[in-house]
């Protein structure tokens, strides 16, 4: 299926192979990406799942990404927001359209798209059943702090990216701890880039919370904030 221009966004939709999808992927790509790049990530993460796959409306130097930012790591906060409730309303949509399950929707962003993932848990948490953030930094600090009632997140982090910082990494752990969220961080000796061992750790994670969301509320077996890696 090649992209499309509806709901308010270019995107691409992948129906899951069998009609009782386990869950739906959203993919949500980098500085400089579009609606293709995480699609391989995406069968690779969940090779049964449905995968939505929008692309940024912000140009940077003709590069598309989610939301402004005035510098490198400095976001433009207004901006931020209200896109951030733009891709959510997209996401609500998309739903009804494609006929998907409201509370079988995980985010996959990887940069710049993990940043607004994180933003859409602190805006509009209702919208996703958990995510997988890779290279992700906190995008803004939410008031008020929303309750994720243990809604599982997994962060992917390279210890030697020269993006995101390990403090970083650890600020956003941190603040999905304190609304609730049941958050598993993974480490990486890599940088920005992603590696073959961030996907496999996704996917690993991905296979369990994404059934239990399945059975109703997680209620998970591990500590939150717990590392691998």
């Amino acid at each position: 299926m090649t992209a499309r221009e509806s709901l308010g966004f270019i995107h691409r939709f992948i129906p899951a192979p069998e009609t009782d999808a386990p869950l739906t992927l959203l993919l949500l790509h980098g500085t400089g990406g579009d609606e293709m790049d995480l699609l391989s990530v995406g069968r690779q993460l969940a090779p049964a799942a449905a995968l939505l796959s929008p692309r940024g409306k912000v140009l940077e130097n003709g590069m598309p990404r989610f939301f402004r930012r005035l510098a490198e790591g400095v976001f433009d906060l207004e901006d931020l927001r209200a896109r951030t409730h733009e891709l959510a309303d997209f996401v609500e949509a998309a739903a009804r359209t494609y006929h998907l399950a409201s509370d079988r929707i995980f985010a996959v962003g990887f940069s710049n798209g993990a940043n607004i993932a994180a933003s859409m848990l602190f805006l509009r948490p209702q919208v996703l059943a958990g995510a997988v953030l890779f290279r992700a930094m906190v995008p803004l600090v939410p008031d008020p702090v929303p309750d994720l009632q243990e809604q599982p997140v997994f962060l992917a982090a390279g210890r030697q990216d020269p993006v995101v910082s390990p403090d970083e990494t650890e600020r956003l752990r941190r603040l999905l701890i304190q609304t609730g969220a049941d958050v598993t961080l993974h480490w990486e000796v890599a940088g920005h880039r992603l590696t073959p061992r961030d996907i496999e750790a996704a996917r690993g994670w991905l296979q369990v919370r994404g059934s239990a969301r399945r059975e109703g509320p997680l209620r998970s077996q591990r500590a939150r904030g717990n590392y691998h890696g």
